[in-house]
């Protein structure tokens, strides 16, 4: 089924700072985690947009690509191969 981008971006926009253009990156690269199946092999878990956003809620206060590259390095610590959904650059 994948993850649902516009249930996401909402989510994103009511629980965390961070511009359009910032969501927008997050959200591509949530999608294509999620695509991957990678996730979901690593933990048993389908990857969705609530998912998401609790597992952003335990990093450390800042933006919301802040929060999503250290979930990914976490995830990356675990299991590895994750540092490809990081976050590197997004239009303000």
């Amino acid at each position: 089924m994948g993850l649902d981008r516009d249930r996401f971006d909402d989510l994103l926009a009511t629980e965390y700072s961070g511009g359009v253009g910032e969501r927008r990156v997050v959200v591509r690269q949530a999608v294509d985690l999620a695509d991957s199946g990678q996730y979901e092999r690593d933990t048993a878990v389908t990857l969705t947009a609530a998912v998401v956003v609790d597992e952003l809620a335990d990093a450390p206060d800042g933006s919301v690509a802040d929060r999503w590259n250290w979930w990914i390095g976490s995830l990356e610590l675990a299991f590895g191969g994750y540092a490809r959904f990081g976050v590197r650059a997004y239009r303000t």
